[in-house]
C-alpha cells in the first residue's frame, strides 16, 4: 500500500511539471499576441521644455513698425522665434507677399497659428514649426523678428551672428542686444506709453556657414 501510494505522488509530479502541449502553448502565445497587438501603438508626441517667457502679443501698431524698419522685398525669408500666435510672420505674409516662418515651443500656439494661415489662405507663404529657437536652423533667414526679453536676446547673439548671412536684418520689440548697440531705436505710439523698435544688421566677416 505505501509503495503504491508513492508511486501515485511520483506520477502527480511529473504530470504537473511536464510542459504543455504544443497545442496548448500556441493558444496561449497566440493570446498573448493578441492582446500585445490589438491596441495599436501611439506615438509619443516629442517632450519641449517650458517656454523661456510668456506670450504677450505685440500691438498691431508695432508689428507694421517692425516690418517696415525690416525693409522686406521680394526674396525675403522672415524668421519670427517666439512666434506665439503668429501675427508677425502672417502680417508680413499679408502686406509684404514674403515667405515667413514662425517658431514657438508652445505647441497650442503653434497649433492656433498654424489654423490662422490656413483660415487666411496665407498657408502657402507661412510655416509655424514646434521646436527650440535655440536648435532651430536659422540659415535660411533674412530677416529675424523677437519679442522675448534682454537676457535671451544676449544668448541668442551668438548664434544670430554664426547662422544668419550678412546683411540679414534683426528687428526686436523692446529688448536690446546686451553691448551691441541698434543701427536704430523707434519709438511706437501705444497707449499712453509707448513700444520701442530696435534694428541691427549682421555686419560683414561674421562667421556664418552655408549649407
Amino acid at each position: 500500500m505505501r509503495m503504491l501510494l508513492t508511486k501515485i505522488a511520483l506520477c502527480a509530479c511529473v504530470l504537473c511539471s511536464a510542459p504543455l502541449p504544443a497545442v496548448a502553448r500556441a493558444g496561449a502565445g497566440a493570446a498573448l499576441l493578441k492582446r500585445s497587438t490589438s491596441r495599436p501603438a501611439q506615438r509619443r508626441k516629442p517632450r519641449l521644455r517650458e517656454p523661456d517667457v510668456i506670450f504677450v502679443p505685440t500691438p498691431p501698431e508695432t508689428v507694421d513698425e517692425m516690418l517696415r524698419q525690416a525693409h522686406l522685398k521680394k526674396g525675403d525669408v522672415l524668421f519670427d522665434l517666439g512666434s506665439g500666435d503668429g501675427r508677425i510672420p502672417l502680417a508680413a505674409a499679408k502686406q509684404y507677399g514674403v515667405r515667413a516662418v514662425g517658431i514657438d515651443i508652445d505647441r497650442k500656439l503653434v497649433e492656433e497659428a498654424t489654423e490662422t494661415a490656413k483660415r487666411e489662405g496665407l498657408d502657402h507663404l507661412v510655416t509655424f514649426r514646434l521646436g527650440d529657437m535655440f536648435a532651430a536652423d536659422l540659415r535660411g533667414a533674412t530677416v529675424v523678428t523677437l519679442y522675448l526679453s534682454d537676457t535671451l536676446n544676449v544668448l541668442l547673439r551668438p548664434k544670430l551672428l554664426r547662422e544668419l548671412r550678412p546683411g540679414s536684418r534683426i528687428v526686436s520689440h523692446d529688448f536690446r542686444m546686451g553691448d551691441w548697440p541698434p543701427e536704430k531705436s523707434i519709438r511706437v505710439p501705444w497707449k499712453n506709453l509707448y513700444r520701442t523698435v530696435y534694428v541691427w544688421t549682421v555686419p560683414p566677416g561674421r562667421s556664418y556657414k552655408k549649407r
